[in-house]
């Protein structure tokens, strides 16, 4: 992922949301306007197969990771749950046939409460199921143990990173039995994907590049998990 100004502020952002719970990025994202500003202008009319969610979804190229055409990335760094409801016209758009989700992470770091994600989760299935849409939900990846340790030393000593991502993971894992339980029960297909990325309670250190993003080999293993859901679906 390229670097800038707005990344840092939104990963500032994130871990001033430790201690200032409360925080909104949804409408003040600019990753927001700029990435939906460029959804207007693409000229790809459809596709069969789009990825929808946040930084983690944004960070790899679809097509080339399955070697597959017709993926089309509608990942949005940064973006709230509450974010990826207000754009799915740009995902209808598409018409696509099969919908991958990944999302919750940032909400849970903006200290939004389980429940208030999960509501917000299923109206977003609701919405492309009632379009006759495949949906794939994917499983919340954890935060690694050191994220946000460098600002914190810094700014607040006394707050230790691996506290924080240890009781923010734990809201991690009440979301995904959430997601894990509500896609059983409506037979939709889940995939685990923080399983094979976790040790213990955080993101391994092998999968990520800075505590929370993934690196080649993190994406490696979910591209793997992604392959399987498809080939399981028919495509």
């Amino acid at each position: 992922m390229i670097f800038n100004m707005n990344k840092l502020f939104f990963n500032l952002l994130i871990i001033f949301s430790f201690l200032l719970p409360g925080i909104v990025m949804s409408q003040e994202n600019p990753n927001y306007k700029i990435q939906t500003e460029l959804y207007k202008i693409y000229k790809t009319k459809s596709a069969d197969i789009v990825m929808l969610g946040n930084s983690h979804t944004k960070g790899v190229d679809w097509n080339e990771l399955l070697g597959r055409e017709g993926v089309v990335n509608r990942g949005i760094p940064s973006d709230i749950l509450s974010g990826y409801k207000k754009r799915l016209d740009y995902v209808f758009k598409l018409n696509p046939k099969v919908v991958f989700i990944m999302g919750g992470i940032n909400d849970i770091y903006n200290w939004t409460s389980v429940e208030e994600i999960f509501n917000t989760y299923k109206e977003i299935v609701a919405a492309l199921m009632a379009r006759k849409i495949k949906v794939v939900i994917q499983s919340v990846i954890y935060a690694g143990e050191n994220w946000g340790e460098h600002w914190l030393k810094v700014n607040k000593p006394d707050v230790k990173a691996y506290d924080v991502n240890l009781g923010r993971n734990k809201e991690v894992d009440k979301l995904n039995m959430l997601l894990k339980n509500f896609a059983l029960s409506n037979k939709i297909l889940f995939l685990d994907v923080n399983s094979r990325l976790k040790a213990g309670n955080f993101l391994k250190n092998d999968y990520h590049y800075d505590g929370i993003h993934l690196n080649a080999r993190g994406y490696k293993i979910w591209g793997e998990e992604v392959e399987k859901a498809l080939i399981a679906l028919g495509f």
